[in-house]
C-alpha cells in the first residue's frame, strides 16, 4: 500500500501546474468512534505562493495564507477506495480558485496506507467521516467563521459516490447487494468481498446521513446496484452524476445507470465516451510507467484517443459550475 501512496501522490505532479490564488492546510478531524481523520483543506487566498510544489499535495500553494472573502461555500471530498485526501487535489484546487472552501479527508481503514477495514465497516464508517469532517470545518476549524453553513456540497469518487448518496440520504439495501453479488459475482465490487460480510449476522447497520449538504457530484459511483427507488427516496438535493462508457471497476450499466434511473429528481447526467474508470482522476507523471508498469497500466493508460487532461480541464470547470449554480461562489 505504500507503493501506491508512492504513485497517487506521483499522479499529482502534472496536476500541479502554476499556482493559482488558493491557500492550503493539513489538519485532522476528530472522530470519537475511531482515530483521528486526516484531511487537506484548500481555499481562497491572496496570500504569496511559491514557484515549486510546496504542500503533500504536490502543488504549491500558500500555505496557512489567509483567508480571502466570507460567508464562503463549502465542499467536502471524499475519494475512492485505498485512495487517500490528495487523490483529487486538481478539483480541489479548481474549486478554490472559483470561490469554495475544500475539504478532503483520508478515510481511515480504507486509504491508500491502510486498507485494513472490511467492507460492511468501512461502508458505515465514511458517510459518518463526512459529518465529522463537516462538524470539524463549522465549529473548530480556524476560519470556521468564514463559512457559510447553508451552503455545503460534497464530491465523491467511486466508492467515495456510495459515500456521498449515503450522506445525502441514501439508505443502501444490502439484500440488494446480496442478491446482485450472488447472481453475478464476476462484478468487479462483488469479487473483491462487497457482500462478503453484508449478509452476516449482527447488528443492523448505521447509515450516517447529514442534511446540511445541499448538493452532491458522484463520479463512477460504486456498489450502485445496493440502491433502488426505495433506497433513495429520501434524497432531495441537486445530483451531478458522471459515468464512464469503458469502466471496467464500476461498470456503468450495474452502478451509475441504476442510480439515475432510482433517483427520485433526474440528476445533470454526464456519460463520458471513451474513458475508463481513473479518467475522473488527474493524468499521471510519465515517471510512474517505468517504476511501477502495473499500477500504471491501470491507473494512467486511456483508451487510444481519449485526452484526459483536456477532459480533466472540462470535468473540473463543469463541477464548479454545478456548485457555484447550486450553493453561489464567486
Amino acid at each position: 500500500m505504500r507503493v501506491l501512496a508512492l504513485v497517487l501522490t506521483g499522479v499529482l505532479l502534472l496536476a500541479a501546474g502554476p499556482a493559482g490564488a488558493v491557500g492550503f492546510q493539513s489538519a485532522t478531524a476528530p472522530d470519537p468512534d475511531d482515530r483521528p481523520l486526516a484531511i487537506g483543506i484548500w481555499y481562497p487566498s491572496a496570500a504569496a505562493v511559491p514557484d515549486r510544489p510546496n504542500t503533500p499535495v504536490r502543488q504549491a500553494l500558500a500555505v496557512d495564507g489567509a483567508i480571502s472573502g466570507d460567508g464562503l461555500p463549502l465542499v467536502v471530498i471524499s475519494h475512492g477506495s485505498s485512495g487517500w485526501l490528495g487523490g483529487h487535489a486538481g478539483l480541489a484546487k479548481a474549486l478554490a480558485e472559483a470561490g469554495f472552501v475544500v475539504v478532503a479527508v483520508t478515510h481511515t481503514g480504507n486509504n491508500s496506507e491502510d486498507n485494513s477495514y472490511r467492507a460492511a465497516r468501512r461502508n458505515q464508517d465514511r458517510p459518518r467521516h463526512i459529518s465529522r469532517v463537516l462538524d470539524f470545518m463549522l465549529d473548530r476549524w480556524s476560519g470556521h467563521d468564514r463559512l457559510d453553513p447553508a451552503r455545503i456540497g460534497i464530491f465523491g469518487f467511486s466508492a467515495g459516490g456510495f459515500t456521498a448518496l449515503v450522506a445525502i440520504g441514501g439508505t443502501p439495501d444490502l439484500g440488494l447487494l446480496v442478491g446482485h453479488c450472488r447472481q453475478d459475482p464476476d462484478e468487479p465490487a462483488c469479487s473483491l468481498g462487497e457482500a462478503g460480510s453484508s449478509d452476516a449476522p449482527g447488528p443492523a447497520p448505521v447509515w450516517v446521513h447529514d442534511p446540511r449538504i445541499r448538493a452532491a457530484v458522484i463520479a463512477a459511483p460504486g456498489i450502485g446496484f445496493a440502491f433502488d427507488k426505495a433506497a433513495l427516496a429520501a434524497i432531495t438535493v441537486p445530483v451531478q452524476l458522471w459515468t464512464a462508457t469503458d469502466d471496467a471497476k464500476v461498470p456503468d450499466a450495474t452502478n451509475a445507470e441504476i442510480i439515475r434511473a432510482a433517483l427520485p429528481v433526474p440528476p445533470d447526467f454526464h456519460r463520458v465516451e471513451g474513458a475508463g474508470h481513473y479518467a475522473f482522476m488527474a493524468p499521471c507523471n510519465p515517471g510512474l510507467q517505468a517504476l511501477e508498469p502495473e499500477i500504471w497500466a491501470m491507473v494512467c493508460v486511456d483508451a487510444p484517443g481519449f485526452d484526459r487532461t483536456a477532459f480533466q480541464r472540462q470535468f473540473n470547470g463543469d463541477i464548479a459550475a454545478f456548485f457555484r449554480a447550486q450553493l453561489g461562489g464567486d
